[in-house]
């Protein structure tokens, strides 16, 4: 009997160990061995939609709840949150205008597809399509917003241009499984 409670027991603690292994860990380790520079070029470190996603929940600002990455193909990412925009803002110390406080008032589900392009430690990320509370928003008027919205509120966000990777990563690669990192120079 002793045999069969020590076996159950070294099985609970395995468990529990495995457990507190969590998705965020395992992206939250992967990003730091890229962030640390001392990767070999070649090196490639696999992200999943799991670990992406798991990220995002616990380093997401106010305002954002329920955010989920999904890898829909080659190139192409999709995310989906429910965002109150207000909150958001505020979180960031801007008090939104009264037109936009209104009509952008409570919490909206919004799902953004964006096809990322890599290579030579550069990216693009062009954003293919917005949906606000089930109301797609793409081509000209997807454009207008993120240009008198999106890069006004965030002169850093690089959409629609190249901007560099960064320690040493040379590509993205965007697949339905996973993003490889590939590491270069």
């Amino acid at each position: 009997m002793k045999k069969r409670a020590s076996w159950v027991f070294s099985l609970l603690f395995v468990g529990v160990l495995c457990a507190a292994y969590t998705d965020y860990d395992s992206a939250k380790q992967k990003l730091d061995r890229i962030e640390s520079d001392r990767l070999r070029s070649g090196t490639r470190v696999e992200l999943t939609a799991r670990e992406m996603t798991a990220w995002v929940e616990h380093e997401a600002p106010q305002g954002v709840r329920n955010p989920r990455i999904l890898l829909v193909a080659p190139e192409l990412a999709s995310g989906t949150a429910l965002i109150d925009f207000n909150k958001v803002q505020r979180a960031q110390g801007y008090e939104p205008n009264w037109l936009m406080s209104k009509l952008l008032s409570g919490e909206h589900p919004v799902t953004v597809t964006a096809r990322v392009r890599s290579a030579r430690g550069r990216a693009t990320v062009d954003v293919q399509k917005v949906e606000i509370s089930g109301v797609a928003i793409d081509g000209k008027t997807l454009d207008f917003l993120i240009q008198n919205f999106l890069l006004p509120a965030y002169p850093d966000a690089a959409i629609g241009r190249p901007f560099e990777l960064g320690h040493h990563i040379d590509k993205l690669d965007v697949q339905p499984a996973s993003v490889g990192v590939v590491i270069g120079r």
